[in-house]
């Protein structure tokens, strides 16, 4: 009962994404489903990749700005569970395996964590990449059932997928640094608020714009 209450669409378009309809018809009739899920996954790697070279520094934190919560917030929701979950568990594949992927083309699984003398040591960031995959997991789910077509759901469902990044990234951050829970919340939380307001509206208002033109378009035929 709790699960059917978070559906906001029809049983018949339970599971389609605004991505689904952005394949060109002419490549979409040419290529196989599984070859168009290839090529979408492909494409939000890009997506992601070129959103987190958007970096803004800050000296009293080793967390920059950047421009990955939208990428990924944007992208899940265009894609979907399954593929988004695909997307960015290979974005981050390809950043620990050394490509430039990560944030200010850096990379490398120290990001995430290492090994030192024995011990694990956690990257300071490495949080917020893992937050990455289940934000865009829950994301991706609650755009399959429809939260993105209205500006109030697609809100939702943004700000819940950037509040599991911080779930994750922040008690991280405590970790990877030493300090306490108020100190990782003013290195890894309050500085970025005002930049994710920005972030989850832009995403959040591109969605339903992107259904009306899609629903326009489908009309016009």
């Amino acid at each position: 009962m709790v699960a059917q209450r978070l559906v906001r669409v029809p049983p018949f378009e339970r599971g389609l994404t605004l991505g689904d309809f952005l394949v060109p018809i002419r490549l979409g009739e040419r290529v196989t489903a599984r070859q168009r899920h290839v090529l979408m996954i492909a494409a939000g790697v890009i997506i992601i990749t070129l959103s987190a070279q958007v970096v803004i520094p800050l000296s009293f934190t080793p967390v920059p700005i950047t421009g990955q919560t939208f990428g990924i917030l944007f992208t899940s929701a265009l894609l979907g569970f399954r593929r988004s979950l695909a997307t960015v568990a290979i974005y981050l594949l390809l950043g620990a395996i050394g490509l430039p992927v990560y944030a200010g083309w850096s990379s490398g699984v120290g990001k995430i964590a290492s090994v030192v003398d024995g011990a694990i040591v956690l990257g300071a960031t490495g949080g917020y990449l893992v937050g990455f995959l289940i934000a865009g997991g829950l994301v991706g789910r609650l755009a399959e059932l429809g939260w993105d077509r209205h500006l109030g759901g697609s809100v939702a469902a943004m700000a819940l997928g950037n509040g599991v990044i911080y779930l994750i990234g922040v008690p991280w951050l405590m970790v990877a640094l030493g300090v306490d829970f108020a100190k990782a919340l003013d290195l890894g939380f309050y500085p970025f608020l005002l930049g994710d307001v920005i972030k989850i509206a832009l995403a959040a208002a591109l969605l339903p714009a992107g259904w009306w033109l899609m629903k326009r378009r489908s009309t016009d035929l």
